[in-house]
């Protein structure tokens, strides 16, 4: 399963599926690297991954998306 991290609150990390919208809350101690709202996780049903690749392909189609948006607006 592939995550984004959508939340930071105290202990815990809400993370929300890529595929289906849907949100789990995992404990920040349970995953053994910093992550900070945004980022990529990938579960292979272990352990937790970071995924940057696909965070900044992620950021790279928003900006696009929004950029879009903007010339639509003028």
């Amino acid at each position: 399963m592939k995550y984004a991290v959508d939340r930071i609150d105290n202990e815990v990390a809400t993370l929300e599926s890529i595929i289906d919208g849907s949100k789990i809350n995992i404990l920040i101690k349970d995953i053994p690297f910093d992550i900070k709202e945004g980022d990529i996780l990938v579960f292979d049903g272990e352990k937790y991954f970071k995924d940057d690749k696909l965070k900044n392909e992620r950021i790279k189609n928003i900006r696009e998306k929004m950029n879009r948006l903007i010339s639509i607006k003028k």
